[in-house]
């Protein structure tokens, strides 16, 4: 029989749904684990999902959290929906949506060439994280400073796109699945995406299949796990 400090010690697999922030999971879990044990667990994630994006969001407890940034270095696989001819603020539905000022045409872009600019993509490339993101600028999430509307400089960083396949292409909506290295910002790649097609770009949809060799298939939904 184990003992308990190495139950409470385990990596849990969360299908994250939509309109709740990876700190909101982290909370849930954590109020739903001192209930069974009758004390507080420590409980971390492994990397951030924004609010309207779903799926996998992996859970450290107790000295497992000393593991974190193992896990933060794996590969990640996700599904992505973009909306072109227009742009997010955010990058996302949660934005200030507007159309892309220089796409004036009526016309849809085939998928031909649609397909050639998003293999362009694949391979080492530079991104820039959106502002509205959960890295830290001098000790502060960069989405508080951009919420005060103060001016900074986010740094670019080298990640790598092994495989991008086109899901379905119906005009505007252009589905993706996307595997990537750890430190790619999906949002980040929809708007490049969009400004190479010229017709602008954002999210309207995020999903995590997998991370290294952890997939969503295998987690348990938030509902079922507080139950």
């Amino acid at each position: 029989m184990k003992d308990k400090s190495s139950i409470e010690d385990r990596v849990i697999l969360v299908d994250k749904p939509t309109g709740i922030s990876s700190f909101g999971v982290v909370a849930k879990v954590r109020g739903a684990l001192k209930a069974q044990f009758g004390h507080k667990i420590k409980v971390g994630h492994t990397g951030t999902l924004d609010p309207f994006a779903t799926g996998l969001l992996i859970l450290l407890t107790g000295k497992m959290t000393k593991k974190s940034s193992e896990f933060l270095k794996l590969d990640k696989i996700y599904e992505a929906t973009l909306r072109l001819g227009y742009t997010s603020s955010t990058g996302d539905p949660e934005g200030e949506i507007m159309p892309f000022p220089t796409f004036k045409s009526s016309e849809p872009l085939g998928l031909a060439e649609i397909e050639l600019v998003v293999q362009s993509f694949m391979g080492k490339i530079r991104q820039t994280p959106p502002r509205y993101s959960a890295i830290k600028i001098n000790g502060e999430r960069a989405y508080k400073l951009a919420r005060k509307g103060q001016e900074f400089e986010m740094p670019s960083r080298e990640v790598e796109i092994y495989k991008i396949e086109i899901l379905e292409y119906k005009w505007p909506e252009l589905r993706i699945r996307c595997f990537v290295s750890s430190g790619t910002y999906i949002r980040t790649l929809a708007e490049d995406m969009g400004e190479k097609l010229g017709t602008g770009a954002y999210l309207t949809a995020l999903r995590r299949i997998q991370v290294g060799g952890y997939s969503v298939s295998n987690a348990v939904d938030l509902d079922s796990f507080n139950a």
